[in-house]
């Protein structure tokens, strides 16, 4: 029997059950992996609280890196014993083994660490649709990142220099500043004590930016509308302040008719071979060391419960990774 954390109801990090769980025999198309790391998100406390609904009771987590034990029929490119990661599909991360679709697993390369892997999947996929798909970010530009010091934020302020643009990131206290300056935010902003808008006025010269990438919400969806540039657009792909409630899109008109999108890594990676190209070019960006993961915390995986409160409570900087 192996463990695995299970909630029968939504609510705070108490939800959060170490149970024993069946893992049962890969079917068709699947593969059993043992998990050596799994990685935490901001989403996986929208779906434990309800925000994101599901059916209940339910598993958790969206990322992990491990090793396949078992192979099932119709799966000729796996086998046993071979690194994987992935990040979407169905839930289920927090757990020591699981049963998975083979076709959401990708092979990780020698100079990848599992801890690595875990903290890389979601996060550096999610960076590598903002910077090359949403909006391919090009040399000389000027982007604006919400919460730079975050594990989203810290590879788009390294992913985006590397791309030749100016990077403008809020940040929320002074340690977090440093943190964002020292991979590849130029001019980190902290938000407690000063105007983003402003900064953002003062250091485009009034021109703005052509893309802002919101993970925060409800406190700063309407003023990064204004820190966009006529046609510009911004990409909201996350809440994490709260949902920004009904928006009359007429206000796009009057902010320059702006473009707003929702994207999320499930749409920019539903194909086989968009999965493999995120994968493949998030892969080559660490090992060449454009862009470095930072694990700043572990925490065993029976304590999921304490990791959702100190990410909540923003107490993490860059990645966090359950340890098995």
């Amino acid at each position: 029997m192996a463990h695995a954390i299970r909630f029968a109801k939504t609510g705070g990090p108490e939800v959060l059950e170490w149970q024993q769980v069946e893992i049962g025999n890969p079917g068709q198309g699947q593969v059993r992996i043992r998990h050596t790391a799994v990685g935490l998100n901001y989403i996986d406390t929208y779906q434990r609280s309800g925000l994101y609904p599901m059916p209940l009771p339910s598993g958790l987590g969206s990322e992990a890196a491990g090793v396949i034990e078992e192979v099932g029929p119709g799966v000729p490119d796996l086998k046993p014993g071979q690194r994987v990661a992935y990040a979407g599909g169905p839930l289920g991360a927090y757990s020591e083994e699981r049963v998975m679709p083979a076709d959401r697993l990708v092979p990780v390369p020698d100079g990848i660490t599992d801890q690595q892997a875990a903290a890389m999947m979601l996060k550096g996929m999610t960076a590598w649709y903002l910077v090359r798909r949403t909006h391919i970010v090009k040399p000389g530009e000027t982007i604006l990142i919400h919460a730079a010091a975050g594990g989203v934020g810290l590879i788009v302020c390294q992913w985006a220099k590397h791309l030749g643009a100016t990077v403008i990131g809020t940040v929320g206290d002074d340690e977090k500043a440093a943190l964002a300056k020292q991979n590849g935010c130029d001019h980190p902003v902290n938000y407690s004590r000063e105007d983003f808008v402003a900064r953002v006025d003062e250091i485009t010269q009034g021109k703005k930016c052509p893309v802002v990438y919101d993970s925060v919400g409800k406190d700063t969806f309407y003023k990064s509308l204004d820190c966009v540039a006529p046609l510009g657009l911004l990409a909201s792909f996350g809440q994490s302040s709260g949902p920004y409630g009904p928006v009359d899109i007429g206000i796009l008109a009057g902010k320059g008719s702006l473009f707003l999108t929702r994207p999320t890594l499930n749409t920019y990676t539903a194909s086989r071979e968009d999965l493999l190209t995120a994968a493949r070019e998030l892969f080559d960006v660490v090992q060449k060391g454009v862009v470095k993961i930072q694990v700043n915390q572990t925490y065993p995986l029976s304590q999921a419960a304490q990791a959702h409160r100190d990410l909540q409570d923003r107490k993490t900087t860059g990645s966090t990774v359950f340890t098995i």
